[in-house]
């Protein structure tokens, strides 16, 4: 049986599904959203289909279908379960597949989430990820009332908050590391539980934090957990090449994603990192169906409900298992290592990605039919890193 895989795996989840008016399909279950039932079978289905991981949507304020602002719609759907929750819900109930929250580092602190993380990955047993994003949206500033962008133009305060969510990654691996991982005794003859010499001040002075560590949370199981990034454009491809080990990325069609390709390799090169630590997946969202007209006539009816036809940031794949298969091989050929698919309605698009899309990748050798054991580290292929602060490691940049 072959547990190797040339392209690697996901799904997004979020809610009834990304199509705003997913929650009126016949199918959906909008009265179990907040049912942490519903997600352990989202999960499980998706590791069901031997998926490499599963990423959780959240956000610091209410879904809206306005970029920027609010909207005063009543018909959709609004409110939601903090991710890194529902992703510990999870773990105990699933055994292979990786859990990868979603966190806006933009509005909180790296210290919380370096422990809420580690946390994860021990209650996974060596699964969990997160998903780094940013915000300039002032409805979610206003919840807090620390920050309000004042002056300057859309570039410039892009750039701000890059430049925040640059110096938020590099604490939170620091503080990952900053246990050693013999760092506990746990010895009781002697009366020592844990050797404070392997536990490391980070001591992180930047424009945005000053942090000093340690972490209260003993170094996780992968030693790092696994860092995504989402990038449309070139800020972004140089925030994820130099500080996500997977970034996603959202090309419409094989010569756009080769193009953004070499762009995310060229800032990882420069950065210093060989093109093994860091994997690049395309994001689809995807309606399907039995026949290309059901497909066709799912999206058309979802989109009459929500009052317009939907757009994405994400290429839109309308269609069957087999089509789909297609055309993730001709992009695979182009250079994408693996697809994040983000299932237009909840749980239809994931059974049918789970019992049409796997088995077609699968009569194409394109992927796993079983899981390989390990960490989900292990299965992205990457080996468990050093800890930068154990004597004869790798040395580390340490500058802020």
């Amino acid at each position: 049986m072959n547990t190797d895989t040339p392209l690697h795996l996901a799904v997004a989840l979020d809610g009834a599904g990304w199509h705003p008016a997913a929650w009126r399909e016949a199918s959906a279950r909008p009265a179990d959203l907040l049912d942490p039932a519903y997600w352990v079978e989202l999960v499980t289905t998706a590791e069901a289909g031997r998926l490499d991981f599963v990423t959780l949507e959240d956000s610091l304020a209410l879904q809206s279908s306005r970029n920027n602002t609010h909207d005063s719609r009543t018909d959709l759907v609004r409110g939601r379960l903090d991710a890194v929750m529902v992703a510990a819900r999870v773990a105990p109930l699933t055994g292979h597949i990786g859990l990868i929250p979603s966190v806006t580092v933009t509005h909180t602190e790296p210290f919380h989430t370096s422990k809420a993380i580690a946390t994860l990955d021990y209650v996974s047993l060596g699964r969990a990820g997160v998903r780094v994003q940013v915000s300039g949206r002032p409805q979610e500033a206003a919840h807090f009332g620390r920050r309000q962008w004042e002056g300057g133009g859309a570039e410039e305060m892009a750039a701000e908050l890059f430049s925040e969510a640059a110096d938020y990654v590099e604490v939170i691996r620091r503080l990952w590391d900053s246990w050693e991982d013999d760092a506990e005794i746990r010895d009781v003859a002697s009366g020592r539980f844990v050797d404070r010499e392997k536990l490391h001040y980070i001591e992180f002075r930047g424009r945005w934090f000053n942090v000093k560590g340690p972490s209260i949370t003993p170094r996780p199981p992968q030693g790092q957990p696994v860092v995504t990034a989402l990038a449309h454009s070139s800020l972004p491809y140089l925030f994820g090449a130099e500080q996500a080990d997977i970034v996603l990325v959202t090309p419409t069609d094989p010569a756009g994603a080769a193009a953004i390709i070499r762009e995310v390799r060229g800032y990882q090169h420069q950065a210093g990192r060989p093109d093994s630590e860091v994997v690049i997946m395309a994001d689809l969202v995807v309606f399907l169906g039995a026949t290309q007209e059901e497909a066709e006539d799912r999206k058309a009816s979802l989109d009459a409900m929500f009052g317009h036809p939907y757009r994405s940031d994400a290429a839109i794949f309308t269609g069957t298992a087999p089509a789909l298969a297609e055309l993730m091989s001709e992009w695979n050929a182009a250079g994408v290592q693996g697809f994040r698919l983000r299932p237009a309605g909840l749980p239809l698009d994931l059974e049918f990605i789970v019992s049409e899309l796997v088995p077609e990748l699968q009569r194409r050798s394109l992927f796993r039919t079983a899981y390989r054991s390990g960490t989900l580290r292990d299965r992205m292929g990457w080996p468990r890193p050093s800890n930068r602060y154990t004597v004869g490691a790798p040395a580390k940049q340490e500058t802020a």
